[in-house]
């Protein structure tokens, strides 16, 4: 169970203060265990050593260095431009990268996962089905980064003792693993068509390839149906077959919940936008599906019962889950199409992103009425007001102070877990996705 003298959940650190409270707390160094993090109100990005010191006492390390250094290297980087921001250098965090032979070990068994799923559709009789189905799956599934399917199989490894790991039981982790990545890839063919999206990955997403159109609707459903034909044909002999179903389905109603509240919230006016509703749709979107839902998949495979195990694991994937987010609404904005893959559309689509709220906690009359005036809106010179709204208020350097400070709290949180799975896989984890690009 965590032992904090008072754990603050990541709605708080994120919520900027008042002008008085900003005021009192420039005034004065308070401890970690009583203060929430204040929202800079100035351009330059201010060191963040007085709300984070108490967390690196002598001996302990930051990404894997000494925490001096790395608190020196913060020093240096006080006033961060959006330029940086824009185009980051290697980070401070120790970047745990897949190998090239993971990489290729995951892919080598995607053509026995297409194969498969044709032959259950065969089975029917279906066989311009299966053609379609097969080209579907081909240009949608296996084009990402791949994060989430990889996540399930290194992190089964890494719970699993050396002697006890055979190349089957890989395998099936593997197995699992596209599975997570067949869900990703109902979400996001869903997610485009609903938000017309042209670029999906580098390419034009499937609704938008010349004889698809709307049938991408069915095919999405196909995808995360065929979910469910691997798992009875590879673990319906194994204990955990009820667990894995029961969380594929679990995940995936929570996950629409946070679909459908996102849209339900863009269509009101910007003005109505808060923190706790921006979490409530990051939560249940982005953070169970990304985080939770690798890492259950893989304990269950191991072995793992302890139901507090399980909490523990939970809490932490979902605040890492936030902060995911957070990076990719900084990266729908600012962010390289070239790196990114895709086009951000998020103002035009009126999202409640994370840089919509802060902008408009920290916007006076005039500029809530100038955000009211352009947001949502598909209008070229709109959008770009709204990015120069955003950086007169200095949020983009409110992003670089929150995505470091973010990574310590979490970091915290962790090295006080206590339960079953050992540290070093989730602070591999946080210093992946630290500081990322894409």
């Amino acid at each position: 169970m965590f032992s904090f003298i008072r754990q603050l959940p990541l709605r708080q650190i994120i919520r900027p203060l008042t002008g008085q409270q900003i005021s009192m707390v420039n005034r004065k160094t308070y401890p970690i265990c009583v203060v929430s993090r204040s929202i800079s109100t100035s351009d330059n990005v201010q060191n963040a050593d007085n709300i984070t010191k108490s967390m690196h006492k002598n001996g302990d390390t930051i990404g894997g260095l000494p925490s001096e250094l790395v608190n020196q290297l913060k020093l240096k980087k006080a006033s961060r431009t959006l330029s940086t921001l824009e185009n980051h250098s290697v980070p401070i965090a120790a970047r745990v990268t897949v190998s090239k032979d993971e990489s290729r070990d995951f892919m080598a068994v995607f053509p026995d996962v297409v194969r498969d799923i044709t032959e259950a559709v065969n089975e029917h009789k279906s066989s311009d089905v299966a053609k379609w189905l097969t080209r579907a799956i081909q240009y949608n599934v296996p084009k990402g980064k791949k994060n989430r399917g990889l996540l399930t199989v290194l992190t089964y490894k890494n719970l699993m003792k050396n002697e006890t790991l055979t190349p089957e039981n890989i395998k099936l982790a593997q197995y699992l693993g596209w599975c997570v990545e067949m869900l990703q890839c109902f979400f996001i063919m869903a997610d485009d068509i609903m938000d017309n999206s042209q670029t999906r990955r580098g390419q034009k997403c499937w609704h938008k390839v010349e004889d698809v159109g709307m049938i991408a609707i069915n095919d999405a459903l196909m995808i995360e149906n065929a979910i469910y034909g691997i798992l009875k044909k590879h673990f319906s002999h194994m204990e955990c077959y009820l667990d894995l179903i029961e969380l594929f389905h679990e995940v995936t109603f929570i996950t629409t919940c946070g679909q459908s509240l996102d849209l339900l919230t863009s269509s009101h006016d910007v003005k109505s936008f808060t923190m706790d509703k921006y979490k409530s749709i990051v939560i249940n979107k982005t953070a169970y599906y990304t985080f939770y839902l690798p890492f259950a998949l893989a304990m269950h495979l191991a072995g793992f019962r302890d139901a507090e195990a399980f909490r523990q694991s939970k809490t932490i994937l979902l605040e890492m889950g936030q902060f995911f987010q957070v990076q990719d609404d900084f990266l729908d904005c600012f962010g390289n199409p070239e790196i990114t893959g895709k086009v951000g559309t998020d103002i035009q689509d009126n999202k409640c992103s994370w840089l919509a709220v802060v902008c408009m906690q920290r916007a006076n009359e005039d500029q809530k009425d100038i955000m009211a005036e352009c947001y949502g809106k598909n209008d070229p010179e709109k959008v770009e007001r709204v990015k120069a709204l955003y950086k007169e208020l200095g949020v983009p350097n409110t992003y670089a102070v929150y995505e470091e400070e973010s990574y310590n709290m979490i970091k915290t949180h962790i090295q006080q877990t206590s339960r079953g799975v050992p540290h070093e896989i989730f602070l591999q984890i946080l210093n992946k996705i630290y500081q990322r690009d894409s």
